[in-house]
């Protein structure tokens, strides 16, 4: 590092967990975040400044008025814009040392695996369960860590699922694809603003711990905060031996 990366990140610095060449680590780590909405928006906005060497992010959507409200990556003189060129603007003032790479669709298939394949972590910011079961499965193929969050109405849940470990379990033991599950779209049920910040921007710290090896991480447990009470549940997850996605890869 030079003289202004040492100062710009001197606070991680200073940390014993992290120091020199834990900084150095995350110079050279590319995460991919899915969706560039409210979730995207903290996460993306703390890996970039935490000094990710590459972040991709990819979001098909536009920024509309109602996103303003939680989506505190774009401004008012973004609406219109898509989503991902409005972050790529916003993260590289935050941080211009940082390779952002802006990918303006909702990626999937062989799109999706090259990406997943490429980076050291997947952060899951999407918001419906066909983007999020994708996102997985091609975890579970190339064995990366997959950090996932999720926030409506006053509810909110996080966890991480560290495929790299024989035991891990994947989003699909705790979601089952053909499960009783439905989709509840913040445009339909609400959100409350600062659940999605404070989601997302767990989702970097996970994300910043699991490129630096910490211990402690959220792998095998679900968070679950209800943000009118601020209570916290933490259910343990276990992998499901008749699970379809990561018994069968």
């Amino acid at each position: 590092m030079n003289n202004q990366q040492l100062l710009r990140y001197s606070r991680h610095i200073m940390l014993p967990e992290i120091d020199i060449s834990g900084q150095e680590k995350l110079l050279e780590s590319k995460v991919l975040i899915i969706g560039a909405g409210g979730l995207g928006s903290p996460a993306a906005i703390y890996l970039a400044a935490s000094g990710i060497g590459k972040l991709t992010i990819c979001d098909g959507d536009k920024v509309d008025l109602t996103n303003l409200q939680r989506q505190i990556m774009h401004s008012s003189s973004s609406v219109g814009l898509f989503k991902t060129h409005s972050a790529q603007r916003t993260l590289s003032s935050i941080n211009p040392e940082v390779n952002i790479v802006s990918i303006a669709e909702f990626v999937q298939d062989k799109e999706l695996h090259q990406l997943v394949a490429k980076a050291d972590a997947v952060v899951d910011a999407s918001d419906n369960f066909t983007t999020r079961h994708s996102v997985n499965k091609a975890c579970v193929v190339h064995q990366k860590p997959l950090i996932s969050g999720s926030a409506v109405r006053f509810e909110a849940q996080i966890s991480v699922f560290d495929l790299r470990h024989p035991n891990s379990p994947c989003y699909h033991c705790l979601y089952p694809e053909d499960g009783d599950t439905e989709d509840m779209p913040c445009a339909v049920m609400g959100v409350f603003s600062p659940l999605v910040g404070i989601i997302g921007s767990m989702q970097a710290g996970e994300t910043l711990k699991i490129l630096l090896n910490m211990n402690g991480t959220l792998n095998g447990r679900l968070q679950l905060l209800d943000g009118l009470t601020m209570n916290w549940r933490t259910i343990k997850l276990n992998k499901d031996p008749a699970c379809l996605v990561c018994q069968t890869t």
